[in-house]
């Protein structure tokens, strides 16, 4: 490749992986004075139209780690046997690999497809699971907006699909959907938790026959015999859609609001923990190990019972940020105790939970942020169920790809194997450990360690998971100059269509000499993979060190990193200077430091946990257009530009498109605002005009139609209330302290901010780089 900018778009395109680093430090002690560590940004179901499964099982290499043939391998077609790179160890080929030769290879050793997807032939076609959890203490308009979604959603999901409904107030209920004529449910209190065990016993889920008869024809080495629906008692709540279409429909139209009296003062009695315990319960009594979602849809914070977040008298708020730092959260710890707990059971089932929080008040997703964060479940939120937002986001959810097939996999589990120079420190984002510990894993952790193997609930095509490593060698014995560390990652998943599948990927980079070659090291930086990997490590850090001890290690680092890749003299700010890979870098920071993710003024508890886990979800793209968005402007000068995130970008006649992932808004000018007003683009002289205005709002519709969760749309002019979209994310080149550009005209608008702009920030940053005392 010509330049590292293609290579790493080459690779991300082909394999779905970023590496902060493209060329290896060659010892520990060069790889810790990076600063930034040695890590990667994995998709492991990016989309590739170009890549059909192959139909059938990957050659495993026997020996530890068990590394599975790939491009890396050394092949010996005349004896039939290859070399894994990891263990050194020779293997033979099965019988079905005889025919190869020079001439004859399969996928799996091309160079092209270091990335290669398998179908699993061994184990049997499992079906996926819908369970539904609603809340019924909400307006009517919400609740008819949540009947007709799910009416809808029926129509989306596979006729093989089981669906099944839970609704609460006061009360839990789980409706049975085996009934015919008649509607029919179990109730429990919405005070006491219900074990899984007294689960099984009270709804007669004992295991049924048919599956222990599964289970020994699988100990049998026998084919086993997928259970068909109406076997075992089980199927009473959870039904194929194509048997139970009609009597759910029916049932939903008929859902009514939530019958117990709310007194004057208070809120409703809401059941939450319990239902989303029964809901796991369930799902881990019938169908453990096996592709499920459970979908709460909230309209209010649970108010009694397990998990409560407030008590049900409106005179008491519930929690702040300002209350946790003062800890005066009365029932937050136990809460999220309980939520966690919960989380946990879910996810080493392989079960998923998504939340649905609509309301104009807090929900408790701070407490129970870990169902999605454990799960890799979906967490929205917004102001109400009735409206294009909800409605056209879980639309989006059971979105088909080209072969009619849902973009969702299910109980996923991603393991990592390295060369002897590397080991696994840890990873962040929507997984937990699944404490395999072996000569992969390093002593060291960050994020989720311990461990060279996760569970990932569900994926996406977006999902993403932050891989850090270490570099093993010492600097007394660095690896030789030219070696090549190799890294696999193995992600084994329950597609939609039930079966089971792995994708494989394996990929290598060079080592470098930190010493004698650091010009090699610096210009294979990616600097926007690591500002998403230093953006996670920092979320990370938020949930046991304070805000501004969080602050603090961030620039901490910055300053390290350009100390150690500046070219500078010393004391000498002005001599400062960083390449090209490294230039944005520092912006990136900065705009991290002012971002929601790291300040919590203005946003509730809630909506910090609602961006947290978008942040730790979302690939390298969407990651970054979060930590700093990007900002088009339209005039009559030209066609469209990006330009800078800056008040000086802020002109008069200039209408502005700012994408920040969560919001999109077009911004009008004074001068523009004040002519449409008029009523300019209405007249047949002004068509430029009319285009002009036109033109952000195809650009915004084109983004809203592709997004997941689809973002808020905000359309305001300059001094308007809605501005403050745009004023809080621009770099306050311009405030009320510096007068100049006041009066100026065109110089862009002030923002009335006693925050430091990017020039005031890059000062202080090339003076501390410099100084000879840091």
């Amino acid at each position: 490749m010509a330049t590292y900018a293609e290579f790493i778009a080459q690779n991300e395109e082909r394999d779905g992986v970023r590496f902060t680093w493209n060329a290896w430090p060659s010892s520990r002690l060069e790889a810790t004075r990076m600063v930034v560590p040695v890590a990667c940004m994995l998709t492991p179901l990016r989309e590739r139209p170009d890549l059909p499964p192959v139909q059938y099982d990957p050659v495993v290499c026997n020996r530890s780690p068990n590394c599975v043939l790939n491009p890396f391998c050394q092949v010996d077609f005349r004896g039939k046997t290859w070399t894994c790179p990891f263990s050194y160890q020779r293997s033979a080929f099965p019988p079905q690999y005889r025919g190869i030769s020079e001439q004859h290879q399969p996928a799996e050793i091309l160079p092209q497809f270091t990335t290669i997807e398998y179908t699993l032939q061994r184990g049997a076609t499992a079906p996926l699971v819908f369970l539904f959890v609603v809340d019924t203490c909400m307006d009517d308009d919400d609740l008819q907006a949540i009947k007709e979604s799910l009416q809808m959603s029926l129509s989306l999901l596979p006729p093989t699909a089981l669906v099944g409904l839970i609704t609460y107030g006061k009360v839990v209920q789980l409706h049975e959907l085996g009934c015919e004529g008649i509607t029919k449910s179990y109730v429990f209190k919405g005070t006491k938790e219900v074990p899984q065990k007294q689960i099984q016993d009270l709804l007669g889920l004992s295991r049924p026959q048919a599956q222990q008869q599964q289970q020994q024809q699988q100990q049998h080495g026998q084919q086993p015999v997928v259970q068909q629906p109406g076997m075992g008692g089980m199927n009473r709540f959870l039904q194929p859609v194509e048997m139970c279409d009609m009597s759910l429909t029916d049932l939903l139209s008929e859902l009514q609001h939530d019958p117990w009296p709310v007194h004057q003062g208070k809120r409703p009695l809401r059941s939450t923990g319990v239902a989303l315990s029964l809901a796991v319960g369930l799902v881990e009594a019938t169908y453990p190990s096996t592709g499920a979602r459970i979908m709460l849809f909230a309209g209010g914070a649970c108010t009694q019972g397990p998990g409560m977040i407030i008590d049900n008298e409106l005179k008491n708020t519930i929690r702040s940020h300002h209350d946790i730092e003062k800890d005066n959260a009365k029932y937050m710890k136990k809460a999220i105790k309980f939520y966690e707990t919960l989380a946990t059971r879910v996810a080493e089932n392989g079960h998923i939970v998504d939340l649905y929080a609509y309301a104009l008040d807090q929900t408790g997703l701070h407490e129970m942020k870990y169902l999605c964060n454990f799960t890799g479940g979906h967490m929205v939120m917004g102001d109400s169920f009735n409206t294009a937002l909800f409605k056209q986001t879980f639309q989006r959810l059971f979105s088909k790809d080209v072969r009619g097939e849902l973009r969702m996999a299910f109980e996923a589990t991603l393991e990592v194997k390295t060369s002897r120079e590397l080991k696994v420190m840890g990873a962040i984002g929507p997984c937990i450990s699944m404490k395999k510990n072996n000569g992969c894993v390093s002593d060291s952790e960050i994020g989720v360690g311990g461990t060279s193997s996760w569970r990932i609930c569900g994926l996406d095509s977006s999902a993403s998971i932050a891989v850090l490593f270490e570099v093993v060698n010492q600097h007394s014995s660095p690896v030789p100059q030219g070696s090549r560390g190799v890294i696999q990652f193995v992600t084994t998943y329950q597609h939609s269509s039930g079966q089971r599948r792995a994708r494989v990927t394996t990929l290598s980079r060079n080592f470098v000499d930190g010493s004698s070659s650091p010009q090699h090291i610096v210009a294979s930086f990616d600097q926007e993979c690591a500002a998403v990997v230093l953006a996670r490590m920092a979320v990370v850090k938020t949930e046991t060190d304070d805000g501004p001890d969080v602050l603090r290690w961030l620039d901490r680092n910055l300053i390290r990193l350009c100390q150690k890749v500046g070219e500078f003299i010393k004391d000498d700010s002005n001599s400062f200077r960083l390449s090209e890979s490294f230039s944005l870098f520092p912006q990136f920071v900065f705009h991290l430091r002012r971002s929601q993710f790291l300040q919590t003024f203005n946003n509730s508890p809630d909506e910090s946990a609602y961006y947290k886990n978008k942040l730790m979800i979302e690939d390298v793209t969407n990651a970054l257009v979060m930590i700093q968005p990007i900002l088009y402007s339209y005039s009559f000068n030209g066609p469209p530009e990006p330009v800078l995130l800056d008040s000086s970008s802020i002109l008069p006649d200039r209408i502005l498109l700012l994408d920040m992932f969560f919001h999109v808004v077009i911004f009008h000018g004074e001068t523009i605002a004040n002519w449409r007003k008029q009523g300019y683009q209405n007249l047949p002289d002004h068509a430029n005009f009319r285009q002009l205005l036109q033109a952000p709002i195809d650009d915004a519709q084109e983004i809203l139609r592709n997004r997941f969760p689809m973002p808020r749309y905000v359309d305001c002019d300059q001094g308007s209330s809605q501005a403050r979209f745009l004023l809080t994310r621009v770099n306050p080149s311009q405030t009320h302290n510096n007068l100049y550009g006041w009066s100026q005209d065109g110089s862009g608008a002030p923002v009335l901010t006693d925050d430091v702009s990017l020039q005031v920030f890059m000062e202080h940053l090339k003076k501390l780089a410099v100084s000879s005392s840091s």
